[in-house]
């Protein structure tokens, strides 16, 4: 088959962004990315020339961007990395403590470099040199609160006494020793709430005014990107200077559908696993809501909802709702916080793992080798892979700045000035 052919091309595409995201730049659905992936429908002719463009875009920024390597730390099951990979960098070292979430990264990804499991037990000297430090680190509670006690008993404060003994502090004593030319950290949006700012204020003073980063941050919604709200901040900092600038993401103004993650059950898909079954590969009834739990989630619902509060489940209608709520680790309970509506008097199911990996923007071939629960703790703690690579992409032309200044190479003035698409 030619490469020119639109099945080619499409092929080319999907090799650099998921369908989630082709679908969004198309104005269509994943469902028919995958179909036409699949062969069940034609990929028709008229989409050839805009391929060709998102083609000839990548490969633009890929060529302005250059290789460069990064660690993965508190990696879970590789979104980040994911993203990062696509805008032309090379994981080089990852850690990751959950057993579970090691399984099916490893599966995934197949690594031959360094991985190690608690990196508090890892001297920072050990780990291989990076150009780019990924970190989506658990926010244990720290706050500079108490100092002026401390100055009173004589006790030791300021960065050992307010990040000592945190998972922070490990990525502090990384950035310190390694120095990479830059960094992104990721966590839940209320990091910058935390203890009234204080926690957010320590890590950004160390950041900025300890470790000597240019530091910028956004908390972005994964609305834009996949059919989830779901907010989180994303950190970044380069070790000098750059045009670095959020401003350049341009969020496309609106996100994929719901439908686009949702088992079409139609026999346009093969049946997955446990997942789906039979010629139509329609979802189990394993994830219908037995009649004690749906009565049960009605009736907390009902119960809160009198007394004046928000509590309850979140009921999704296909056609009608565009995007879920924020999709958990806890997910496994009871799956209240999305739950998909069936029609008039049915109970709702809950989302397939597989609809989860598409939720947060896995592709297709990303493999599920743990239970549902682990599968749903796992989705639920990780990243949306979008985003990042959406974030990767504009970050890549500065890493290949710095880079070329570094290594003692020639890079024109206005790679610093580059936007990417």
């Amino acid at each position: 088959m030619s490469s020119t052919e639109p099945l080619g091309l499409l092929r080319q595409v999907r090799e650099r962004m998921t369908q989630q995201a082709l679908a969004a730049r198309l104005s269509t659905s994943a469902k028919t990315i995958a179909r036409w992936e699949k062969g069940t429908t034609r990929c028709p002719v008229l989409v050839a020339p805009a391929l060709q463009e998102i083609l000839r875009m990548n490969d633009k920024s890929t060529a302005t961007a250059g290789a460069f390597t990064f660690i993965d730390l508190f990696a879970g099951i590789g979104g980040i990395r994911m993203g990062f990979e696509r805008a032309g960098g090379t994981c080089v070292f990852t850690s990751e403590w959950n057993e579970w979430s090691k399984k099916t990264y490893q599966h995934n990804f197949g690594d031959h470099h360094p991985f190690e499991g608690d990196i508090t037990k890892v001297l920072p000297q050990d780990i291989p040199d990076h150009d780019v430090l990924l970190a989506g680190f658990p926010c244990q509670p720290f706050s500079i609160a108490g100092v002026s006690k401390k100055n009173a008993l004589g006790r030791p404060h300021g960065f050992e006494c307010t990040t000592q003994g945190t998972l922070f502090f490990e990525i502090e004593t990384i950035l310190r020793e390694k120095q990479p030319k830059a960094f992104l950290l990721e966590n839940v949006k209320n990091l910058v709430s935390h203890d009234k700012g204080n926690t957010f204020a320590v890590i950004m003073d160390t950041l900025e005014n300890k470790l000597h980063y240019k530091v910028k941050w956004q908390v972005i919604d994964a609305k834009h990107y996949v059919p989830q709200h779901r907010e989180r901040i994303i950190i970044v900092g380069f070790r000098e200077d750059t045009d670095f600038t959020f401003a350049d993401l341009r969020l496309p103004e609106k996100g994929p559908d719901i439908l686009s993650i949702l088992h079409p059950q139609d026999g346009s898909e093969t049946a997955e696993s446990h997942y789906t079954i039979g010629p139509k590969a329609t979802v189990s009834p394993k994830y219908t809501l037995t009649p004690r739990l749906w009565q049960y989630l009605q009736d907390y619902a009902a119960k809160h909802q009198a007394a004046g509060n928000g509590f309850g489940f979140g009921l999704v209608k296909p056609g009608v709702d565009h995007h879920t709520r924020t999709l958990s680790a806890r997910y496994y309970k009871d799956g209240s916080e999305i739950l998909i509506y069936r029609g008039k008097g049915k109970r709702p199911r809950r989302l397939t793992p597989r609809e989860c990996a598409r939720l947060m923007g896995y592709p297709e071939d990303f493999e599920i080798v743990v239970s549902d629960t682990q599968a749903y703790r796992q989705f639920g703690n990780s990243v949306c892979v979008p985003v990042m690579e959406a974030v990767a992409r504009i970050m890549a032309p500065r890493i290949a700045y710095l880079k070329s200044k570094e290594e003692g190479g020639t890079v024109q003035s206005s790679l610093l000035m580059a936007r990417t698409a």
